[in-house]
């Protein structure tokens, strides 16, 4: 698709990642610097994570649409890693409030477990960018 469908989707695809990373690297700890305790960082954070999710659902189902289920592989693959992180690992966040540790990890471990995950969902993001897998 080279027409002006194919330059906007290319256009989508490369601000959804960089959104990605940008999210990672420097907004969310730009934001535990500069927030008044780390309480209020981390509620800005999972809210910018939150919305990072969404949009990367809503990049997977446009793929989808488009392209079928074969075509963008690393796009759903990224979507279900934020999807991991968003209704599985931040319900073990809220746990580890109130309990103190899940399988013998702290808050710490688990927020390692998740940085990881949303490492590979921003490499699943640059494979795609990388592969020209969108167009």
């Amino acid at each position: 698709m080279t027409g002006l469908a194919g330059k906007l989707s290319r256009i989508m695809l490369v601000l959804w990642a960089g959104s990605l990373w940008a999210l990672a690297l420097w907004v969310a700890p730009l934001v535990f610097r500069l927030a008044p305790d780390r309480h209020a960082a981390g509620l800005i954070a999972a809210g910018l994570f939150q919305a990072e999710t969404y949009l990367t659902f809503a990049l997977a189902f446009i793929a989808l649409w488009r392209y079928g289920r074969h075509r963008c592989g690393a796009i759903y693959v990224a979507a279900a890693l934020l999807a991991i992180n968003e209704f599985i690992i931040k319900k073990i966040f809220e746990y580890i409030r109130v309990n103190g540790n899940v399988a013998g990890l702290s808050f710490g471990g688990w927020h390692g477990i998740s940085a990881a995950i949303y490492v590979s969902a921003c490499l699943a993001a640059l494979l795609v960018v990388w592969q020209d897998d969108f167009r």
